[in-house]
């Protein structure tokens, strides 16, 4: 049976970049997604980008969901938003914390998502499906692993549907976040977040910023290869594929993918899963 799949993009800044989204778009469509999600910049400041390209995925006739964050808003400002999403027929969002913007002190109305999925459900009862996130080697600003948890387990209380996860390079730490998830009585599907590796650098520098452990066989494989990009891409074809099919013989439930806009990594890698 093939997996269950999502894909997300971040909003172009650029016309060139409008254009190559709608051309990756168009290959990865192939794959079915169940929904492509479509990411906020710190504060709303890529509001009118993250709506434009909605509209376009619904225009397409597939399921769009706009992640949505709290930090540095209103509640007159998140309702607006979600009045425009009910008007272009969106029903699914992923709700987060977010970022303060930079040189930003106050985080606003909202100071953690379990808020913002309360106010959405809130003003509009069930007719959004809600994402939220998972970090199952924690998040980096979190005081310790078991506050992680319950700042999880308070978002999902709130009336989150679904989750996904950061992405990661363990499968083991997924799965023993999952087994802690559900000891604390949380039912939801959590869907691992799947980061495809185009370049080892700047995914290494990323990770150290947001708390994704790269383990040292994977450094030092990597670095092996110095600027070999051919032995670097098809290394992390194959660590990435092997990892989703773990995930998906040990139960998750799906996959979502982090598309940085491109498509063939995603494509190759659904290909070796048979979807």
């Amino acid at each position: 049976m093939k997996p269950e799949i999502s894909i997300e993009f971040f909003p172009p800044q650029t016309p060139e970049g409008v254009d190559k989204l709608r051309a990756t778009r168009a290959e990865l469509a192939k794959l079915q997604p169940e929904f492509f999600s479509v990411t906020y910049g710190a504060g709303g400041s890529t509001r009118e980008r993250t709506f434009s390209v909605v509209k376009e995925i619904a225009a397409e006739g597939f399921d769009a969901a706009p992640h949505l964050s709290c930090i540095g808003s209103t509640r007159e400002s998140i309702r607006e938003i979600l009045g425009e999403y009910q008007a272009a027929g969106i029903r699914r969002i992923v709700a987060l914390r977010g970022d303060l913007p930079s040189g930003m002190a106050e985080t606003g109305e909202f100071r953690y998502a379990n808020e913002l999925v309360e106010f959405i459900r809130a003003e509009t009862g069930g007719q959004f499906s809600i994402e939220v996130a998972a970090y199952p080697e924690w998040h980096p600003q979190a005081r310790s692993p078991q506050d992680d948890l319950q700042n999880f387990a308070r978002k999902v209380k709130a009336g989150a549907n679904s989750a996904i996860t950061q992405y990661f390079y363990n499968a083991d730490a997924y799965f023993h976040f999952v087994d802690e998830a559900r000891a604390l009585g949380v039912d939801i599907p959590i869907i691992p977040g799947i980061m495809p590796i185009v370049g080892f650098t700047k995914l290494a520098r990323f990770s150290d910023a947001c708390g994704a452990d790269l383990p040292r066989w994977m450094r030092k494989k990597f670095e092996s290869y110095g600027d070999d990009s051919e032995s670097i891409r098809a290394f992390g074809l194959d660590l990435v594929t092997e990892l989703c099919a773990r995930l998906l013989q040990g139960g998750a439930p799906g996959l979502h993918f982090y598309s940085m806009n491109q498509a063939p990594l995603t494509l190759e890698i659904c290909r070796r899963l048979g979807n």
